[in-house]
C-alpha cells in the first residue's frame, strides 16, 4: 500500500476488476476453474433492475485491490436481516495494511446502521491466516453447522414432490 486507501461502493465501471479479484480468490482458494461468472453475470446481480448482491471494494492510489460481495439474508429466528459475506479478498500485494479489516467493518457498520443481527461468512477450514484474522476482530465458529447445498447436476435432477 503505497498512501491515499478508501474504501467505496462499487461502480459499474469496476466490473472487470471485481470478476478479477473474484478469480483471484478462486486460484488462493485451490479452485481457479470454479469461478466462472462473466462481467455480464456481475453487472446483471450487481447493478440490475433489481440487484441481488452488493460489493464494496477496497482501492490504494486509485486501484482496486481488494473486494467484499455480499447480499442480504434473514433470521426466522431474531426476526432480522443479515448480511451474508460471500467473498473478501484483498491482494497479497495489500494484506497486512487494514484494507481487509477496513471492507469487513465497513459491512458492520452498514448492519449496525439498518438494524440487521449478524454479519457472517464461511471460511475454508485450511485458510489459518483467515480463521486468525476473523478470530482477532472477535468472530467466532458456528460449531455444530454444516454448509450444505444443490448445485450443478443434483439441483438440475431435484425436482418438487407432486401434488
Amino acid at each position: 500500500m503505497t498512501g491515499t486507501s478508501r474504501i467505496r461502493a462499487a461502480r459499474e465501471d469496476d466490473v472487470p476488476v471485481i470478476v478479477s479479484l473474484i478469480r483471484e480468490l478462486a486460484e488462493y482458494e485451490r479452485e481457479p476453474d470454479a469461478a466462472k461468472a462473466t462481467d455480464d453475470d456481475l453487472r446483471a446481480a450487481l447493478f440490475g433492475p433489481s440487484p441481488a448482491a452488493f460489493c464494496h471494494v477496497a482501492e490504494d492510489d486509485g486501484e482496486v485491490v481488494g473486494l467484499a460481495v455480499w447480499f442480504l439474508n434473514y433470521s426466522t429466528w431474531t426476526g432480522k436481516h443479515g448480511i451474508y459475506l460471500e467473498d473478501l479478498f484483498v491482494r497479497p500485494s495489500a494484506r497486512g495494511t487494514g484494507l481487509g479489516k477496513a471492507l469487513l467493518m465497513t459491512l458492520v457498520e452498514i448492519a449496525k446502521e439498518r438494524g440487521y443481527g449478524r454479519v457472517e461468512w464461511a471460511v475454508l477450514d485450511w485458510n489459518t491466516p483467515a480463521i486468525d484474522f476473523y478470530r482477532s476482530l472477535g468472530a467466532k465458529p458456528m460449531d455444530g453447522w454444516t454448509v450444505w447445498r444443490l448445485d450443478g447436476e443434483a439441483l438440475s435432477h431435484t425436482a418438487a414432490p407432486d401434488g
